[in-house]
């Protein structure tokens, strides 16, 4: 086995992992529903096709993405914000589907979150080698509400740390259907993906994705 994953926690595998104050790990959890969550992002990635974008600071995200709901997620040399049109199209981001919709409050729900209503749906890609460097979401006006990640696809370590970045992380194997909720003491934790191993997965091939649901109003 890959050397990142020998080194992982020894819960990781055996069930939801709590990974602290309203935050957790929710093992298998999209499981039962990855046939209508592949289909709806496929059919959104017609219109909004992912792209990789420039950080404030000149650099291309190694990371794929696009958006779904009112507003998206974009970055460029203006600054990171949510922005309800699609700057590539010129048109509104695509709804929402109900599936995604219904998954987060009820993962959100069950850690503890009930009634979260996201208006935001980041979907990320990942290839082989892509990473995600240790941050906090702070960019939403409603910091009261959880974030709702969903992992689909290969296996990826998941960073997850204190409200510093110079707290040493945690690290965590996602695979296929699991389902990470942060909220409440833990909303600002910072938290990261570690370069993603290559591998192929029956249903998505080599890449990972990975849908992040956010109230940003």
């Amino acid at each position: 086995m890959n050397d990142l994953f020998d080194n992982l926690l020894a819960d990781d595998g055996a069930g939801d992992v709590t990974l602290g104050p309203g935050a957790a790990i929710l093992r298998g959890f999209a499981r039962p529903h990855e046939t209508a969550l592949v289909g709806a992002f496929r059919a959104m990635i017609a219109d909004a096709p992912f792209r990789h974008l420039i950080t404030p600071g000149g650099y291309r995200m190694s990371v794929a993405m696009t958006n779904c709901g009112a507003v998206g997620w974009v970055s460029d040399r203006s600054g990171y914000r949510y922005a309800p049109i699609d700057p590539d199209s010129g048109k509104p981001w695509p709804a929402m589907p109900e599936a995604f919709a219904d998954l987060a409050a009820k993962a959100a729900a069950h850690t503890g979150f009930a009634g979260f209503r996201p208006d935001a749906c980041l979907i990320n890609c990942y290839e082989p080698g892509a990473k995600l460097s240790l941050h906090q979401d702070k960019d939403e006006l409603d910091l009261d509400a959880p974030i709702v990640s969903v992992s689909l696809g290969l296996p990826a370590v998941f960073q997850f740390g204190g409200m510093a970045r110079s707290d040493r992380p945690a690290r965590h194997r996602l695979t296929h259907g699991d389902v990470v909720v942060w909220g409440g003491p833990s909303r600002l934790a910072y938290h990261g993906v570690m370069p993603l191993t290559d591998g192929e997965h029956p249903l998505l091939g080599r890449q990972r994705i990975n849908l992040t649901f956010r109230k940003t109003r």
